[in-house]
C-alpha cells in the first residue's frame, strides 16, 4: 500500500529559501561578469542626472544665505517698502545666486589664470632657484662639509621630484583647465551646462522648499510607522544641522584665513602671494591636518626664492593657525564637531583614504553623524537594562553585580 505524502509548510519554506539563495548567487555571478557594463551604465546615468545633483548641492549651500536674506527682507521695516511679501523670497534667491556667480566668475577669470602664471613661473625659474638655494646652503654649512653634502643631495632629490610633479602633472592639468575654459571644449561646455541647469534647479528648489519638504514627509509617513518615521526625521534634522554647520563654518573660516594670509603676505612682500594664499585657504578646509598640508608646499615655494622670507612665513603661519585654532575657528564653528581630536584624525585619515580630498573634508561631519547614532543606540540599550550612561561612572567602575545590577565603583585611592 502506497504511503501518502504529507505536505508540511516547512518544506515550502526551505524550498523557497534554497531557491532565493541560488537565485541570489546567480545574480551576483552575473553582476561580476558584467561589472564593466554596469560601471559604464552607472557613469552614463550619473552624467544624465549630474545637473540635478549640482542643483541640489547649490541649493543646499545657498540655503543659509537665502534664509538670512529672506528674514532681513521680511522684517517690519522692509515690509513697509515692499508691496508683496513674496517679493522677499524672490529677492533673497536672486541675490544668493548672484553671489554664487560672482564667486565663480572671480575664480575662473581672476584667480585661476594667476595661479597658472605662478606655477609656470616656478617651473621656468626652477634652475635659478636651485642654484640660489645651493649657494645659500654652501655659505651656511661651509664649516660642516658632511652635513652640507647630505642637505644638498636631499634638496636636489626634492627639487627633481617637485619639478617632475609640476611639469609633468600639475602644469599640464592646469593647462587643460585653462584651455577648456577659453576654447570651449566638451568638458567645459558640459560643466557650463551642468552649472546653468543646476542654478535653475536650485532656484526651483529654494523657492518651493516647503512643498518639497511636505512631499518628503508625506512619503516618509506613508512608508514607515510613525515611530520609525519620527526617528528618521530626527536623524535627518541632526545630519543637516551637522553638515550645514560644519561646511558653512569651515568655508567661512577658510575664506577669512586665506584673505588674512593674502593681506599679510602682500605687506611682507612675499613671492607668489596669491598662489600661497589660495593653498593656505583651501587646505584649511581640512580639519586637523589642513594647516600642515598647506604650510609645507607654501613654505617650500617661498624657500626657492628667499630662505629668510620662508622663515618669516613659517612663523606667520604658526601664529595664524594659533589664532584660527583658538579664536576664529571656535567662534565660527562653535560645538558643531563635538568629538575629540583622536576621532577627528581617524575620520580624516579614513575619509581621505577612501574618497581623496573630498573625503578629508566630509569625513568629519559624516563620522559625527555615525558617532552620534552609535552613541544613541548604546545609551538606549544601557537605559533599557537600567545601567548608567555617563562616562564618569564607567571611568570609576569596579564591577556590576549580574544578579542585582548594582554598580560598584572603585575607591578614590585605587
Amino acid at each position: 500500500m502506497r504511503r501518502r505524502f504529507r505536505w508540511d509548510k516547512k518544506y515550502l519554506y526551505w524550498g523557497i529559501t534554497a531557491f532565493l539563495v541560488i537565485a541570489a548567487a546567480v545574480v551576483f555571478y552575473m553582476l561580476l561578469q558584467h561589472l564593466p557594463d554596469l560601471r559604464n551604465a552607472w557613469n552614463k546615468g550619473m552624467t544624465i542626472v549630474a545637473p540635478f545633483v549640482w542643483g541640489l548641492v547649490i541649493a543646499y549651500l545657498l540655503l543659509p544665505l537665502t534664509r538670512a536674506l529672506e528674514k532681513l527682507l521680511s522684517s517690519r521695516k522692509m515690509k513697509k517698502a515692499l508691496v508683496k511679501g513674496k517679493f522677499a523670497r524672490i529677492a533673497a534667491i536672486v541675490v544668493s545666486e548672484i553671489v554664487l556667480l560672482i564667486i565663480l566668475t572671480a575664480f575662473v577669470l581672476l584667480i585661476l589664470p594667476q595661479l597658472y602664471s605662478s606655477i609656470e613661473t616656478i617651473v621656468v625659474n626652477s634652475p635659478e632657484y636651485y642654484a640660489k638655494m645651493s649657494d645659500w646652503i654652501e655659505l651656511k654649512l661651509e664649516d660642516h662639509p658632511e652635513m652640507e653634502q647630505y642637505v644638498a643631495q636631499a634638496l636636489e632629490s626634492l627639487s627633481n621630484q617637485l619639478l617632475d610633479l609640476v611639469k609633468n602633472r600639475l602644469l599640464p592639468s592646469m593647462g587643460n583647465v585653462i584651455t577648456s575654459v577659453t576654447t570651449g571644449v566638451y568638458a567645459a561646455f558640459r560643466g557650463v551646462y551642468n552649472l546653468i541647469v543646476g542654478i535653475i534647479v536650485s532656484i526651483y528648489v529654494l523657492s518651493n522648499r516647503e512643498i518639497a519638504k511636505a512631499g518628503f514627509r508625506k512619503v516618509l509617513y506613508s512608508i514607515f510607522t510613525i515611530e520609525t518615521a519620527e526617528k528618521i526625521r530626527t536623524g535627518l534634522i541632526f545630519t543637516d544641522k551637522t553638515f550645514m554647520g560644519f561646511l558653512s563654518g569651515k568655508l567661512l573660516d577658510s575664506a577669512i584665513i586665506g584673505l588674512i594670509c593674502y593681506i599679510v603676505c602682500l605687506i611682507l612682500k612675499m613671492p607668489y602671494t596669491l598662489l600661497v594664499s589660495v593653498i593656505i585657504g583651501i587646505t584649511n578646509i581640512i580639519p586637523f591636518f589642513g594647516p600642515l598640508i598647506g604650510a609645507i608646499p607654501s613654505a617650500f615655494i617661498i624657500l626657492l626664492v628667499d630662505p629668510l622670507k620662508c622663515l618669516i612665513f613659517v612663523i606667520f603661519i604658526l601664529i595664524l593657525q594659533q589664532i584660527d585654532g583658538n579664536i576664529l575657528g571656535p567662534k565660527i564653528l562653535g560645538s558643531t564637531v563635538g568629538i575629540n581630536g583622536f576621532w577627528i584624525m581617524f575620520a580624516i585619515i579614513m575619509g581621505g583614504g577612501l574618497f581623496g580630498f573630498a573625503g578629508m573634508i566630509l569625513g568629519v561631519p559624516v563620522f559625527v553623524v555615525i558617532y552620534s547614532a552609535v552613541t544613541t543606540l548604546i545609551d538606549k540599550k544601557l537605559r533599557r537594562d537600567d545601567l548608567p550612561q555617563d562616562f564618569e561612572t564607567y571611568s570609576r567602575l569596579d564591577y556590576i553585580d549580574p544578579a542585582t545590577r548594582e554598580v560598584h565603583l572603585k575607591k578614590s585611592g585605587d
